[in-house]
Order: C-alpha cells, then structure tokens, then sequence
C-alpha cells in the first residue's frame, strides 16, 4: 500500500475535490480535467492554469462559455465569439472596467462596451417561484484552478489556488501544513514578500479576498500591499479565544470550503457583503477600502437572518461583540439584509430603525450603512423626532436615529404604524433602551388592541391596558442588540433564556469575546502595562478652635480637596508630561504618532489639567500641547469657557486636529470615554473612579490597533488594579446573567408605600382616570398637593421622607424596567407609577444637613506627593462571566452623621497607620493586602452582603468583624505587623476596621450608604 501524502499538494486537492467533486485521483491527472463534462450547475468545476489570460486576467475559457450560454445575441453583436480584434478589445474594456471599479461591482452590474445592452458577468440569486431567475443562477460558473500561472515575466510565478466567478478572478489561496513545518504565517509572509500588488492578478480589487490556509487557521486580506499587507483572521474561535475548534469529521479549517465558498454562499457574500467603499483621509482626499466580512461577523448576520425568518416578528436577541470588533459593519450587512426576509413573499419587516446612543458618530454610523449596502435600499437620517415619525408614517425602509428622539414620537403619529412590523437595531444597547423612552417607542410602533378607540368607548381598565401594552416588548417588532459590555437589564430583556439545573439565566445570542480579540490581536490588551498611584498627604488645622464635623462626609470632602488643589494637580501634570515624553514620545511608540488622553471627574477638573499639563509643556519647551474636550459650558471667574475658548477650535473638530501635530493630549470629562475610535491612542492618565461597564469602555479607548501599535499603556492615580480586574472580568467572555428578577419586589414596595399614609388608593385610581382623560393641571394638582401636605405633616419625621421617597423612585424605576418583559399585566403597578411618577417631583428633599460645612475653610494642605507602584500586567480569569438581575429592593435611608473634632478627623485622615510606626513600605503593603485578598474575602462572604443591605450598621458590624478577622489570618504571611498591632492597639484596630468597613461598603454599593 501506498502511505498517505500529507503535503501542501496534498491540501490543495482536497480543497479541490471537495468544492468540485471531483475524486483526488481524477485531479491529480492533471491536464485530463478537459475530459470531465462540463456540467455548470456543480457546486464548482476545475479550472486549468492553461487557460487563464495573464494580461487581461481573466480565464478566457470559462468566460466566453459563460457568455455564449447565457448572452449568444450579445457575443454574435460584438463579435467576441473567437479570437481577434474584437475579443482583445473586449477583454481590455473588461479588465479596465475591474481595474476601475473592483471584480465584485463588475459581477454585479455587468459592463457595457460598444452597444447600449449591459454585458452581464453574473446572475444573482434567483427569489422563489422564479424559474427564468434560477436558470440563469444556474449557468454561472465556479471555477477553481490549482497552481495557477500568473505573472506576465519568465518568473512564472504560482499561486496555489485561485477561485474564478464566470472566468474573473475572485479569490486567491496560500496554503502551508503544519506537517510540513510551515504555517498560516508563512502563507502570510508569502503574500507580503513574492505577491507583488504591480502584477495584475493583485492589483487593488482585482480579486475579492486573499486567503492565508493551513490546517488550523484561516487569514485574509482585500489589499496587497507588498511589507505592510494587513491581515485578519477569519476563524471561528475556540473556547472564546483565537483558534478553531477541534473538527471530528475533518480538517479544522474545512468550514472555509465546505460552507462558506460553497455555490450559494459565495454569492450570498458577492450580493450582500463584499463592498468597495471610499474613505476620507486626513489631508481631505478619499481613498479606497475593500470590506470582507470577518467569520464572525458574517456568523451573527447568517444566524440572526436564519432565525428571524424561521420565527417571524417578535424575538429579542442579544449580540456581545467585543469593542473594536467592527459591529458598525455588521449592523450595516444585517439592516439592509432584514429589509430583505420575506415569508410567503411578503416582507417580515416594513421598516428596520437602526437605533445608537452615540449622537456624535451618528453621522458616522449613517455612512458605513449607505454605503455597506447591496440591497439598493436608501438609508434615510431622522435629523429629530418629526422627522423621524414622517420617515416611519412614509414607511422609509431602513431609518437611522438615536434613541434620545424616541422620547417625542406621540402616540398619535402610532396610531398610523400599529398594523406594520419593524425590526430595530440597537446600537451598544444598554438599559436605558429599557426606560420611558424605549416605551414610548414601543407605544409608537405596537400593534392595535382588539379595542378600537374610533368606534368602541374605551373603559379606565382599557386605557391602563393600552398604557402596558405599548411599554411592553412589541409582538410586531424584533430587537436585534448589539453591545460589548451587557448589563443585567440588558441580559433579562434581550438575552436568550435557559435552563441551568432548574435556574432561569439568561445569555447572549451570539458572542464574539474580549478574549478572542485579544487573542487575534485584532484589539490590544489595555491591561498589559497597568500602573497604579499611591497619594500621600498631610493636612494641618488653620483655626484656634477646635470644632465638630461629621466625620464622614468631612473626609470626602478632605479628599476632594485635596485631589483637586492646585498643587495636586500640578504635580500629577508634572508626572504626565514626564512620563509621556520619557516613555511615550522618546521609544517613538506607534512610529512616533502616538496620542494620550486624560480622563478626569468634572469639567472643572478637567480644564485644571489642561492649564497644568500646557504650562508644563511650555515651560520643557514641548512641541505638543493638549486639548480639552467637555460637553457643557463652564462660567470662571465670571467668564464663559468653552471648548471653542480654550483649544482656538470649534468642539467638532476635536476628532481631527487631534490626529494633527501638536497635539498630543486629549483632556477629557466624560466626552470621548465612550464610542470614541482613535487607533493613534496609546496612552491613557487617569484621575477618576472607574466601575463596571464604564471603566471597561473608557480604558478600552486604547485597544484598537495599529500597523505600528505594539502596545498600550496606563496610570492611574484613582483606581486600584483590583478594581479594574473587578470591572472588566464579567466581560472578558461571555457574559450571563445569574437569574431574572422577582417581581415579587414590586408587591412588596407597593404594600410599604400604601402603609405610610401618603395617599389613599381613592386619590391615586380618580389622579390616573382624570389624567389618562385628559384633565387640566387644575384637577390634577390639588390631588398632589394634598398628598404632599401629608408628607411634610408633623406626623412624618425626616426618616419616614427619606424612607418614602426612596422607595416611591425605587417603584417606578423598577416597573419601569420590569413593565417591559413580564408576560402579564398588573393594572394597580400601573396606576402607581404614573401616580408616582407626578408625585415624587412635587415632594421636597428631606432635612439633610451638611454637617460637615465649613472644613475646607479650616484647613490647609500641608504636604502632597503621588508614588508609583510596579507597573503590571493585570491578568482575567479565563472564565465565563456571571453578573446578578437587576436588584428592586427598597430605596432611601439616611445614616447617622458621627460627630467628631476636626483635629481627630485630621489625625486620623493623615495617620491611619501612625501609632503603628508603619514605615511607607509597610503602608504600602497594608493597603494592597485591604485592597486585595482581603476585600475580596469581604466581597464574598453572602451572609455579610445580605446583612449590609438588609439590616443597620450595628448587626453589619458585628459580622463584618467576624469575617474580617478571618480575612486577615488567612492572610496573616503578607499582614503580620498588621495583625499584630491590631490586637496589641485598640485605638489602631478601631481606625482599621473604620476604614476597611468604609471601602467595603463602597465596593458593595458603589459608594451609596
């Protein structure tokens, strides 16, 4: 017997034999693939080199076979029908028409040369019921032609496979094997190093795609460009990260002829994807961009369109795509592909609204759909909201729109649309598409009740139902949601629901993670060069006296002042210029055009930087300077400041100048922390607590690549490395939610408000009748009015204010978010939140005195100074992340204020670890291990947790210390002097365990009491 080759050859026939059919041995014959039959409606059939045009690029033999059968009349008109003039001259126009225009748009319009008919190179997919249509699908030509010839010179240079759509060239294959020694890589370099983009097969879309194969990976390109050819891969994925999944039934990457180059799907990706687009540069000048989707773009777009038209109207789904994954792309090929979907040859969806929360790249986000789409549809821009209803009442077919317009969409312009289904894409989706405005938006598109308000009288009942219905999740809309970061709304009203051992959670539709981002290095890992500030300062008393604050809010009010004084902010100015020269501009990171931001807690902090960090630029004799970007005008020393005033630009053109020398730093206060895509951002300094999803949306400003781009970098002065590993590990795979929340809350909120007394049940039924009737402010008032005088009666003390009023917001924020996606409905929620929702305005804040007033104005900043940590590389658990619903317990309560002297208040603010003699490397340590391993074990004791929310402070202190003394002797290797001074020192133990229950109270409620 003869031992199995495992070559390249060996993968080039197999690829061959699987896309045609057509036996290994068969093809190994080589030039006896003329004898095979020429039956054109096969998946693909084999193509010789022998018959491939190196000067028009074309193959001559599978093109003109194509137009003979297809258009004879045309080929005896032009006279192309053998060699000749005439030919030659068809074949130039023809390659002139791809050089100019791209192969794909030749497939799809055709050309026209001499005669006014349009000479047509493909047939598109024929719609059902359309015998002619599905004929001339059928008479298109695959080919695929194994090391193809294609350099004019006597190098005779070859490829190792090349696909060809009626005789044009549509793709090119490298293949290497693993077995061999050689990899995707090397396929790659081979492209980079000996496929010129001068020969013409390689000229700028002359062919779709470039494909870099082995046995374990796919890559590709749409562009040569000799040394610079970028790639991306074009893998599944494996366990959420790079790679392919093992194949039982064969090779990894055979889903890439198998599926997605078969017949069909080939010319999904020519009518639906493939799209040559123009791209303004810099300098104003445009240049071209071949788009080819990624797998997992063209994944999510297949999936969502299979299930939307086996299931019709009415889904949710939710997409977890990881930041820089190229979602505008996707959100484009789905639009107008839903446009598309028909079932029994009718639309599924009249109208597809593209919804963002990014107001500043709306603009962007409308081009990328015009022009991503085949479908011929126009996407139309709602400028604001009445336009937006006309373009729905027009029944405009795509509608791009931010979900701040929905709020003013009247019921009235609904009425019109309640017959017609919609899909709606929602961009970064996160809760607030959950709220009044997504209701209101529900309540414009829903569907008629059964009730006719024209002919029928409507009841209260009927109107309460109306009310419900249009805030519910529609039944003639789908929800396609698209996010990196999903939150717990976000999971339990778009994820997909499943059964875990009898719990309820719920997941994404579809995921493309953090993890294999990363991991394809089509984004960087901003935690790879992390490096946390440690402040150090000490405040003395400027007063005889020796007066009573709350020691509470005296010490955040200390800390402020102190992060914000004039000589903080000047030093840490200091250390950002040094560090970004020395570290930044000096190695020339990203080839020398490498940016930093600087995140900051206010506008006013922000425009203090920006002065600090220009005049220190100015005073090293910099060539860069900052610019400041906030959204809000300021007012200082009684002069307006504005973006426009301080930068000598307008704020819009911010994005741009900033890519523009001498800008370097781009100071922001919240602008730019989010759906902000700058590839030059390299560094980031940052002032500011960051949780959650937005700490991971601001750092990840810094993750998209570069061809120069090696790596990122972050200082923090705020945050703590925990902290931020905190944040992004829910979102670093899939991220799923633990359970859905209990509406049983909603009862139990409803019973303690209606037992205080503030209302009758009388009073809030004949407030919501009057109102859903119409009634004047002069009926409605006198209801509120009266409730009002009983919350400020004697017979409420400021606690029972407090307790109401937090609970009453607590109602309505919660129903409002659980009205969406219960399956019922409960008209008595329903009257108390509109009740409430009118109600809770009029009530006046309760008593809450500042009794720490007047402390700054006691005190001075004696000494400050900032010390850098270790830089690190913060390492996620390679795990899925699980994040609790959406908490409805009760809301407001008002802790007693802890009255002390200000000069123990400062005693202890400067010298926590004084009586320890704590040298500032033992501090150092002490807080780490506070912050570390020891709030972690806090964190994950559910007893405490229960306690902390449920009961006072004296029961939570009582198991906080039991919990905390374990942490610490689990601990005590890294906390001995700690341990030990604790139980030698009781005025130490009560400051320490003062402190650790003020930080872990913070990290559990992110810092509410």
């Amino acid at each position: 017997m003869t031992p199995t080759s495992l070559n390249e050859a060996s993968l080039e026939f197999l690829i061959m034999s699987d896309l045609t059919g057509v036996p290994v041995e068969r093809l190994r014959q080589g030039s006896a693939i003329n004898d095979l039959p020429a039956v054109y409606d096969a998946e693909w059939i084999p193509g010789l080199s022998l018959d491939f045009d190196r000067a028009h690029v074309v193959d001559t033999r599978q093109l003109f076979i194509f137009l003979q059968r297809t258009q004879p009349k045309i080929v005896e008109e032009l006279g192309i029908g053998s060699s000749g003039a005439a030919r030659t001259n068809f074949l130039n126009r023809l390659q002139g028409e791809v050089t100019r225009r791209g192969v794909v748009d030749v497939l799809r319009n055709g050309i026209k040369h001499l005669i006014p008919e349009t000479i047509r190179l493909y047939f598109p997919t024929p719609t059902p019921g359309n015998p002619t249509a599905a004929q001339r699908y059928r008479a298109n030509i695959f080919s695929v032609t194994r090391q193809l010839r294609y350099s004019l010179d006597e190098t005779q240079r070859s490829l190792d496979l090349a696909l060809f759509i009626n005789g044009l060239p549509f793709a090119t294959m490298e293949l290497k094997n693993a077995i061999t020694n050689q990899t995707v890589q090397d396929a790659i370099v081979q492209y980079r190093r000996d496929r010129s983009p001068k020969e013409k097969l390689f000229q700028f879309g002359v062919c779709a795609v470039h494909f870099a194969v082995d046995d374990s990976e796919v890559w590709f390109t749409t562009k040569l460009d000799d040394a610079n050819t970028q790639f991306l891969p074009f893998n599944k994925g494996y366990n959420d990260g790079a790679g392919n999944p093992p194949n039982p039934n064969g090779i990894k990457t055979d889903y890439l002829w198998k599926v997605v180059l078969s017949r069909d799907n080939t010319a999904n990706l020519i009518e639906n994807y493939i799209q040559l687009v123009e791209e303004k540069r810099d300098n104003g000048r445009k240049s071209r961009k071949l788009i080819f989707p990624r797998y997992h773009q063209l994944d999510v777009v297949e999936k969502l369109l299979a299930d939307a038209t086996r299931n019709g109207v009415g889904q949710r789904y939710l997409i977890q795509h990881s930041a820089g994954s190229g979602k505008s792309n996707s959100i484009a090929w789905l639009a107008h592909q839903l446009i598309e979907l028909k079932q029994d040859n009718k639309p599924i969806f009249d109208t597809v609204l593209i919804v963002t929360d990014r107001r500043a790249l709306d603009t962007q986000l409308s081009a990328t759909v015009r022009q991503m789409g085949a479908s011929g549809w126009t996407t139309k821009r709602a400028e604001n909201s009445s336009e937006l209803g006309e373009l729905i009442r027009k029944g405009q077919r795509i509608i791009l729109t931010t979900v701040q317009k929905f709020a003013y969409i009247t019921n009235s312009i609904g009425n019109d649309h309640r017959e017609r289904s919609f899909g709606i894409i929602i961009d970064e989706a996160h809760s607030s598409q959950g709220g009044r405005a997504a209701g209101q938006l529900n309540a414009t598109l829903a569907k008629k009740l059964e009730i006719d308000p024209d002919t029928e009288e409507l009841s209260f009942e009927d109107q309460l139902l109306i009310q419900m219905r249009g805030r519910k999740m529609l039944d003639n809309a789908s929800y396609f949601a698209f996010t990196a970061t999903p939150k717990n709304k976000t999971l339990e009203m778009f994820g997909e629901r499943y059964d875990d051992n009898g719990q309820i959670k719920r997941r994404p539709f579809h995921t493309y993670t953090m993890k294999q981002a990363i991991d394809e290095k089509f984004i960087l890992d901003v935690l790879q060069n992390y490096t946390p500030y440690l402040s150090y300062y000490r405040l003395i008393k400027t007063v005889e006296d020796d007066p009573e604050f709350d020691r509470k809010r005296a010490k955040r009010k200390l800390h402020h002042y102190v992060e914000s004084h004039e000589a903080t902010v000047r030093q840490k100015a200091a250390i950002i210029v040094e560090h970004f020269h020395e570290h930044v501009l000096k190695p020339r990171k990203i080839g020398g055009e490498a940016r930093a931001m600087v995140v900051t807690d206010s506008i006013a902090r922000a425009i203090d930087y920006y002065t600090a960090i220009n005049a220190e630029l100015a005073e090293r004799r910099s060539p860069c300077k900052a610019i400041a970007a906030f959204s809000v005008d300021q007012e200082i020393d009684g002069e307006k400041v504005t973006e426009s005033s301080l930068n000598g630009f307008p704020g819009s053109q911010i994005p741009d100048r900033f890519r523009e020398d001498p800008y370097r730093f781009l100071v922001v206060a919240d602008k730019f922390q989010t759906g902000y895509d700058e590839p030059l951002l390299h560094t980031m300094y940052v002032d500011k607590r960051l949780t959650s999803v937005k700490a991971v949306q601001t750092l990840s400003r810094l993750n998209r690549a570069h061809p120069a781009k090696n790596d990122t970098f972050i200082l923090d002065f705020f945050n703590t490395p925990d902290d931020i590993i905190d944040a992004f590990q829910p979102f670093y795979r899939t991220t799923l939610l633990s359970g859905v929340t209990d509406p049983n809350k909603l009862h139990d909120l409803k019973a303690m408000l209606d037992g205080k007394g503030v209302y009758a049940w009388s009073e809030v039924t004949a407030f919501v009748q009057q109102y859903l009737a119409g009634a004047s402010r002069e009926q409605l008032d006198p209801v509120l009015d009266l409730c009002r005088d009983r919350y400020e009666s004697d017979a409420f003390d400021n606690d029972d204010r407090i307790e109401f009023k937090g609970n009453a917001k607590a109602f309505v924020r919660s129903y409002n978010f659980l009205s969406s996606i219960i399956p019922y409905n409960n008209t008595e929620w329903e009257q108390l939140s509109i009740f409430l929702r009118f109600l809770t305005p009029k009530l006046p804040a309760p008593d809450d005195p500042d009794l720490a007033k007047g402390i700054l104005e006691a005190i001075d900043m004696e000494s400050y100074r900032v010390e850098a940590r270790q830089t690190i590389a913060l390492t996620l658990e390679d795990d899925d992340g699980e994040i609790a619903p959406s908490p409805t317990g009760q809301g407001g309560f008002q802790p007693e204020p802890e009255l002390d002297r200000l000069s123990s208040i400062l005693e202890s603010f400067n010298d926590m670890f004084a009586d320890a003699n704590f040298s500032d490397e033992d501090r150092i340590q002490a807080l780490d291990n506070i912050r570390g391993p020891i709030m972690q074990m806090l964190a994950g004791d559910d007893l405490l947790e229960a306690t902390l929310r449920n009961s006072d402070t004296q029961n939570t202190m009582v198991r906080f210390r039991d919990v905390f003394e374990k942490a610490l002797i689990s601990n005590i290797s890294n906390n001995t002097k700690m341990f030990t001074t604790k139980q030698d020192n009781p005025s130490f133990e009560q400051q320490l365990e003062s402190m650790v229950f003020e930080l872990y109270k913070t990290h559990m409620l992110g810092g509410k009491s």
